[in-house]
């Protein structure tokens, strides 16, 4: 039979696909063994109506053949097989598939879904072969023909001699060039990765011979060299398993397999979703942190599968930002696939199933936290601060999502507690959450701003990551309680002491513009400290950015300059008050140096630089001389 041309739109689209579509050359034995799945599957669908035909599921298989002499690799098949208008019109017609139109006419049947929707999979052997021969029988037919073709240049189908039913598809592979080598197609360690990574869960046997070495019989020094078929993949997944029938171990031993980590997860979630979406999944969450974790290269994602085969192997819509650090797949029938397979369309079924899964994830936070203590807190200790990034993002979107899961040092249980442990607490008096920022735990239990919140029995939620204060700002309240920084200028606490500061603040009026006035640029307002009772100074602030973000904000490429706007506050009841008052009635010049002293004692304090540290040990000479 004369060559056929492919139509012009198909020719263009095919030479358009190998060029281009797909990103990796290796796809192409998924696409035909995915094929050759669907082929099986038909017959499947035919017994269900026809009581003549036996499916009997022992008797289908896929037989993978490497020739490296002849530099063919043959994938066969026990499917329905095509007849001479079924390989003209399936093979013949790029992006016509007749898969797709086999399940439209069985939509109303029970059975396998049907994977090959779109019809250019096939196509994909042009990647690595520069002929491709089609043999195929169809069930109940007494002829076999044969589709051959090197390409975009056309395709000829004549009649065949084939014993049994079925499609064996035979690759002439390409030869190796500069660039790309077409020999690693032709080796079975390869190819066999190849199935295991993409095909490993088809539901028929995938088989190849492979040779090995054996003693002889009655002797122990000669071996020989034998060859025996072996199925390649495992056909099961542990997914579609029943979960009463797995054990904690069997959900370790897949998190290996599957590489998603080297650390034993701390928990596992198994999903068998089946009401307006149907897809399974197993989700991990790990124990430690990967090293590239909070890296720019990190990428997140679920494993894909559509009925069993592999489609992406980070799927980034499936989890969202703040919970990237889960590991595991999802298997659906329900998805709808672009003509690659390698890219999803953003459809309403993923979407669901990503809603689904967001939730399935915060519940077994929640319930790790309320029932696994240690546990949580081990996870929290690796992701607790991409839980805080969750809920600064998006100008708070998550935060209902995640402010639950968050744990904080608290001052009064001298270890971690949610927010809710915090206000299921709080003295009836108490206006507000208090917290204190700074670079670890022993610095902040020093900080002088907390003396008045301790004081008052208050808990003090201790905040060391440099992403805390901006989540909380986020939050704004938590069981309509805000929160309220132990620097900041007003804490919301009454105390008997509070008229009397308030006419030393009068009395001492000039005294405090005049230390203003000497910090002019540096301090917003000098005045008397309604929180301090055994030091001396300390800085609080006014407005929104308190001293521990301004150091973070500081420290980012192409730094604003954004500065919080400090007050001096000075201890009156402290020995030095008296030395400010002397000086400033008798001696201008050692109020700047006392003035000068209590500032940079205070910038010390909260770990920020001195602007000038000589003329701080001068300042300090000059006290001792």
């Amino acid at each position: 039979m004369a060559k056929k041309q492919f139509k012009a739109e198909s020719k263009r689209l095919l030479e358009m696909m190998i060029n281009s579509i797909y990103t990796q050359r290796e796809i192409f034995l998924r696409e035909l063994i995915s094929n050759s799945s669907d082929a099986i599957d038909k017959i499947y669908y035919k017994a269900l109506s026809d009581d003549k035909l036996v499916f009997n599921k022992e008797d289908y298989y896929i037989k993978v053949t490497a020739d490296k002499d002849s530099r063919t690799l043959t994938l066969s098949d026990t499917g329905i097989g095509m007849t001479k208008e079924e390989l003209e019109n399936n093979l013949g017609v790029i992006a016509k598939s007749g898969s797709l139109a086999f399940k439209k006419e069985n939509e109303a049947k029970d059975g396998h879904n049907i994977i090959g929707q779109f019809g250019v999979g096939f196509y994909s052997a042009f990647m690595v072969a520069d002929q491709v021969t089609v043999t195929s029988k169809a069930l109940g037919s007494d002829e076999a023909f044969k589709w051959e073709s090197a390409g975009a240049d056309g395709y000829a189908i004549t009649e065949a001699e084939k014993d049994s039913i079925g499609t064996e598809i035979v690759l002439k592979i390409k030869e190796n060039t500069e660039d790309d080598n077409y020999d690693e197609f032709l080796e079975q360690y390869r190819l066999r990765a190849i199935i295991k990574k993409y095909s490993d869960f088809i539901r028929y046997p995938i088989k190849m011979d492979f040779k090995g070495q054996r003693p002889k019989e009655d002797s122990d020094n000669e071996f020989e060299e034998y060859e025996e078929e072996q199925t390649v993949n495992s056909m099961v997944p542990i997914w579609r398993k029943n979960k009463s029938e797995l054990t904690d171990e069997d959900y370790h031993s897949f998190y290996m397999e599957k590489r998603y980590g080297f650390d034993k997860p701390l928990k596992h979630v198994h999903i068998s979703a089946d009401g307006a979406v149907v897809y399974n999944a197993i989700l991990f969450i790990p124990e430690n942190t990967p090293f590239d974790y909070y890296t720019k290269e990190y990428e997140k994602g679920l494993e894909l599968y559509s009925n069993g085969v592999l489609i992406m192997n980070k799927c980034a819509d499936l989890l969202p930002d703040y919970f990237s650090f889960v590991k595991g797949m999802v298997d659906s029938e329900d998805l709808s696939l672009n003509i690659s397979r390698e890219l999803l369309q953003h459809d309403r079924q993923l979407k669901l199933i990503a809603k689904n899964i967001k939730s399935k994830i915060k519940s077994q936070l929640q319930s790790l936290l309320k029932d696994e203590r240690e546990s949580y807190e081990k996870f929290y200790n690796s992701f607790g601060r991409q839980l805080k990034y969750g809920v600064y993002s998006d100008y708070g979107a998550n935060k209902d999502v995640l402010q639950d899961l968050l744990l904080f040092y608290s001052s009064k249980e001298k270890k971690l507690v949610s927010l809710d442990e915090y206000v299921s607490r709080m003295p009836e008096d108490q206006k507000y959450i208090y917290y204190a920022s700074g670079e670890s735990i022993e610095r902040i239990e020093k900080l002088p701003q907390t003396e008045l919140v301790l004081d008052k029995g208050y808990e003090i939620l201790y905040f060391t990551d440099d992403i805390d204060e901006f989540a909380i700002k986020m939050i704004q309240s938590y069981k309509e309680k805000e929160f309220k920084s132990v620097s900041s200028g007003d804490l919301g606490i009454e105390t008997d002491e509070n008229e009397k500061d308030e006419k030393e603040q009068d009395a001492n009026k000039e005294l405090f513009e005049a230390m203003k006035e000497l910090l002019a640029g540096k301090v917003k307002d000098v005045k008397a400290s309604k929180r301090l009772k055994t030091h001396p100074v300390c800085l609080s602030t006014e407005g929104e950015v308190t001293i521990e973000m301004e150091k973070v904000l500081s420290a980012m490429p192409n730094s604003q300059e954004v500065k919080a706007d400090k007050v001096l506050e000075i201890n009156i009841n402290h020995d030095v008050y008296q030395s400010l008052k002397n000086a400033h009635a008798n001696d201008q010049e050692k109020l700047a140096l006392y003035t000068n002293l209590l500032y940079s004692q205070a910038l010390l304090i909260e770990g920020l630089p001195l602007q000038d540290p000589v003329a701080f040990t001068n300042d300090v000479c000059k006290i001792m001389a």
